[in-house]
């Protein structure tokens, strides 16, 4: 898969993941805004998806393992700055960020994530993952 297929693979992944949380009854949107900030200065954030109500944020994320069965590191550092505008949002907001389950021998990679940045996941964030065809998903972590 070329650079030039992330877009578009970014987009089937969000429409997945929105039809089955819809499934799950929860209606989400795209490009939910919510303002964000460490401080009183605040700025708009978009998120992939969402909904004022419930207040629910999310952010969709289908990477994988790389060929050689590495974890993709520069990518998981945009998990990272996730957990961070997370953690500056509003707190009425349920936080969630949804994985494309991938696994590589017993560990999928939002497992990795886990166990290895557990610690900069935010209290109350929820780290899901979505099979490929969108049908099952479950919870693989809440921050505590």
């Amino acid at each position: 898969m070329g650079n030039a297929d992330n877009p578009a693979n970014g987009a089937r992944f969000e429409s997945l993941v929105r039809e089955y949380f819809r499934g799950q009854g929860l209606d989400l949107y795209p490009n939910q805004a919510v303002s964000v900030g460490a401080s009183s200065a605040k700025r708009a954030r978009i998120f992939d998806l969402g909904s004022d109500t419930p207040p629910v944020l999310v952010e969709c994320k289908s990477h994988t393992w790389t060929r050689g069965g590495n974890a993709p590191s520069a990518k998981l550092s945009v998990w990272n700055e996730a957990m961070f505008y997370f953690m500056l949002a509003p707190p009425q907001y349920r936080k969630i960020l949804v994985a494309l389950e991938h696994r590589r021998g017993l560990e999928s990679l939002a497992e990795h994530y886990v166990r290895r940045f557990g610690h900069l996941v935010p209290i109350g964030v929820e780290i899901w993952e979505l099979a490929s065809d969108g049908r099952s998903g479950h919870l693989v972590h809440k921050g505590e």
